[in-house]
Order: C-alpha cells, then structure tokens, then sequence
C-alpha cells in the first residue's frame, strides 16, 4: 500500500504534528511508501511529490515539534476536471491512499477526491484529517490548531494588560485569528485571574456589534478601572456587515473574506468618538504559528487524528473525517471517530449564541469550561 499526505489551508503550530502522527503508524501498521505533495493541492496537481517512507525517527520527532508545514500548504482548489485528471497519475503511481489534512473549505477537496475516485479509480481511498485554528468543522468537538492558537492569544492578552496596567494606554484593542467564529477570541478570556483582569471586552462575528455599542462599552469600563483591553475576531462586522470601513483581504470570498486593517480602524473610530486615545494589536500569523505556545492537549490531539487516518484507511474506510469525542473535561480524555465528510464539508461551526453573554461583549462559563482543557493553564502574573 502506498499512501500520500496534503496539507491544505493555513498551517498551525500542530499540523505537523498531524503528520508525525501519519508516518509514525503507517511504519506501525508494517507499510513502506509513503509521499508527500508539497505545498498542497497544487503541488498535488503539478506531480511535486516527496517520498518520505526514509524519514528516520529522529526527524519525524522534530517534525513533530515544529510549527507550519514542512510539506507546504496552498489555499488552491480544485478546478473542474482537476479531480479526474489526477486520477491516473496517482494509479500509475501506485498510490492507494490519499491523507489530506485542513478545514471545512478542504475537505470539499477531500469529498470531490473521494468521489471522483468512486467513478475513476475504485481502489484510491481519500480521507480527511482535520485541522483549523478556526475550530469551525462541524461533528468534531474540536479542531486541531485550535488549542495552540487560543493558548497565544490568551497569553498575549495576559501580558499587554500588564503593560497597560502599568502604563495605560486608556484603550487597547487586540485583532485576534478566527476568521468568521469566535472560538479564538473567546478564549482569551482565560487570561482572567480576577474579575478587573483584561480582556474587558471580547467581540466575536456571531453576536454583530454596532460601533455605537462597542463605544458605550468602553466608556463604561474606562469609567471603572481607567484603562480598556478588547479582544476582537477579525471576522467582526457590524449589524449592517461593515467592517466598519476596515480594507477587505481578497473581496468576493465569504470564507476568506477579513479585513486587513480592522483594529487600527475600530480604535480611530473609538478615539473619534469617545475621545479616548486608542492604540491597536494584531499578532497575526504568529498566533497560529507559535511553537513556543503550543498546548500539549492541542499536540496530542493532532497527532491522534493522524493515527486514526491511518488505522481508518488500514480497515478499507474511505470518504469519512476523523473526529474529536470529548469523553471528560477533568482529566481532559478524548477519542478519536469517524464521520462521512458530506457532514463537515462546506459547513462552518459558530460559537453557539448561549455561549455568548447577553450583552454581546463576552463569553459564559460554558464556553470557558469548554476550551480550558484545550488551551491548558494560563498562569496570571503577580500583582501588587
């Protein structure tokens, strides 16, 4: 049996953990080839292959800690006819199982791989390992990448409230990853040690915030503690979809749609308007790819998936996603299941509205117990 890996999407600080995971069974479960497409989808396309049944232990163990893609990753799909076009080169090549790890936009490329070989190539099976810091895939309890992410945004917020605690700028307001969900975002509020403790204020796309209410919030805030941290999902927009007149990153494209500039205008806009002095954050990429932030709950759970792929693609399963089950939160235990990719494909997964505070300026408890076990601890700083 030949098997091949594609990482598709934006890369994590686990993905490559995900791969660890592949390699370290496939050799497990007796098999030799194995390959690699670089840089995703279209090195799949272009026949830019990797073997990388060689890898000796100790390089698949750095694979392991290291953050991105070793292979390479493309936001590239599939254009009509890529599908079955590709079809030959992978019998020819011998290859019998397809690995492709990414989000709910990849495994439509899973699906149609999975599908197209139904038709073409009877013998190929396709399956899908997820993976996005957005943690939006449906079924699964949660995604790999996610954990890591939130852990970096939590920290940051911990320690930029400590420097404005020190000297405060009076408004803060931090751009935090996630997309169109604010599972990230959300999560930062595990920074809190005590109940004055940043983020003040988080917003997330599922609960649309004007820029009137946003502004009577900080007020509010700078009213009581003299200085303001919000944590704020790129994905934000107001009740009316603006993103409150930030520039947009690739136009047209809901799914990738962000506003490349929304912190900087959401503090003008605060200074315009309350005449505070507001300054703006956006840690960016480095809150996906931050090896030194990356939660071990986030890792183990990256690797699992790559494992279960390949124990699914051993017993002949084909067209399914592995899945997160949350069997208890303290001790964190999950397990690993499979789901038809037609359940996850396409579809995103929103923080539910329950777990939003009716104010729509926070997160409930729900949602802390929720992403706790998956972020890991956060330990707040001393204070006088």
């Amino acid at each position: 049996m030949t098997g091949m890996v594609i990482h598709s999407g934006g890369p994590s600080a686990v993905l490559n953990a995900s791969l660890a995971g592949v390699l370290e069974e496939w050799k497990a479960a007796g098999l030799k080839r194995i390959l690699g497409a670089r840089h995703g989808v279209a090195g799949l396309i272009s026949g830019d292959w990797v073997d990388l049944s060689s890898l000796t232990g100790e390089k698949v163990a750095a694979i392991r800690e290291a953050p991105g893609s070793v292979l390479g990753s493309s936001r590239k799909k599939l254009e009509p006819g890529d599908a079955a076009r590709l079809m030959d080169p992978l019998r020819s090549s011998g290859v019998d199982v397809l690995f492709l790890t990414g989000g709910n936009g990849s495994m439509k490329t899973v699906r149609l791989l999975h599908e197209t070989a139904l038709e073409k190539h009877a013998g190929l099976r396709v399956i899908g390992i997820p993976k996005t810091i957005d943690n939006d895939l449906m079924v699964t309890d949660h995604t790999p990448g996610f954990g890591s992410a939130a852990r970096f945004f939590a920290h940051a917020v911990r320690d930029i409230g400590s420097d404005n605690r020190a000297l405060p700028p009076p408004v803060s307001i931090i751009e935090v990853i996630g997309r169109n969900t604010g599972w990230v975002a959300g999560a930062t509020a595990l920074a809190r040690a005590n109940a004055d403790d940043p983020p003040h204020l988080i917003y997330v796309p599922e609960r649309p915030p004007s820029i009137e209410k946003i502004c009577v919030d900080v007020e509010e805030v700078y009213a009581r503690l003299g200085y303001v941290v919000a944590a704020v999902c790129e994905g934000v927009r107001d009740p009316s979809g603006n993103p409150f007149d930030a520039e947009v990153d690739r136009p047209g494209s809901r799914q990738h749609e962000l506003a490349s500039n929304l912190g900087h205008m959401l503090a003008r806009k605060v200074m315009e308007r309350t005449g505070l002095r507001a300054r703006s954050e956006k840690p960016g990429l480095l809150g996906r790819s931050c090896q030194w932030m990356v939660s071990a709950t986030d890792a183990a759970d990256a690797s699992l998936c790559g494992s279960e792929a390949v124990r699914a693609a051993v017993s002949g399963q084909s067209g399914v996603m592995v899945a997160l089950r949350r069997l208890n939160d303290d001790p964190y235990r999950a397990e690993t299941f499979l789901t038809p990719l037609e359940r996850v494909a396409g579809f995103e997964r929103p923080v539910p509205a329950d777990w939003i505070t009716p104010d729509g300026n926070g997160v409930s408890e729900e949602f802390l117990r929720y992403a706790s076990p998956l972020v890991g601890e956060v330990v707040p700083h001393i204070r006088l």
